[in-house]
């Protein structure tokens, strides 16, 4: 079966140029050219990825990538026509796993989404070929990590995380009292293919303050080493 691709994009040349370059790449895309028609189509056709323009009608990227992130985990790669560091940030604070600055050669966006979806086969994959993972759990003071479950709780009470909040959490935790650095997480907890940069770390690093921190702005166990990385106490 192929694999699905909704295309958001409200300029018609380059929504039509992204159909048909991706048609040719063996996907099935359909597409919508505003941000209602992308929240409406996407829940209906659920598709494998979404390439999301930020300038929409009616709702802006951000919107709706910030809805479907808490609807479904299909992978989201953001369109931005400004190479803006703010952009980028905001883009992934709302969910995106990946960006693309306009104007950007087909070829480019092509190995972004082959890469994203590879990652999601790979993942599931992994999943598939353990039938019974073992019941592994971390403790540390107040907060217990069960890795079989993929499930976190703080004060015995569970935090909902995001796919890669978990995984970077528990990457720091088998690591704990060492400093790692924001590529060695970046290869790590994302993949040597990802093509985000260090900040997507500080942004997950902060989101994970936010839910494990007594106080987020002063942290105590995901601490930063300046110049170097993070280290997880505990």
């Amino acid at each position: 079966m192929k694999q699905k691709i909704l295309i958001v994009e409200d300029e018609p040349a380059l929504r039509e140029t992204l159909e048909y370059n991706l048609s040719r790449q063996g996907y099935a895309v359909i597409s919508a050219s505003d941000g209602k028609a992308a929240l409406e189509t996407a829940r209906r056709s659920r598709p494998n990825l979404i390439v999301l323009d930020i300038m929409l009608p009616y709702l802006d990227g951000f919107e709706v990538c910030r809805i479907l992130r808490q609807e479904m985990n299909v992978p989201i790669l953001m369109l931005t026509a400004r190479d803006s560091e703010i952009d980028r940030v905001v883009g992934l604070e709302m969910g995106a796993d990946d960006y693309l600055t306009k104007p950007f050669s087909m070829r480019e966006l092509q190995a972004r989404v082959k890469a994203l979806l590879r990652r999601v086969r790979l993942d599931k994959e992994d999943a598939e070929s353990t039938p019974a993972p073992r019941a592994k759990i971390y403790r540390f003071g107040n907060l217990r990590l069960d890795v079989s479950r993929r499930e976190v709780y703080l004060n015995e009470k569970p935090i909902r995380l995001k796919p890669k909040e978990f995984d970077l959490l528990l990457y720091l935790a088998q690591h704990k009292g060492q400093v790692l650095s924001r590529d060695r997480l970046l290869e790590h907890v994302w993949g040597w293919d990802f093509k985000g940069s260090s900040r997507t770390v500080d942004v997950h690093i902060r989101w994970l303050r936010e839910k494990i921190e007594p106080v987020p702005a002063r942290p105590t166990r995901l601490v930063t080493v300046r110049g170097a990385g993070y280290r997880f106490e505990g």
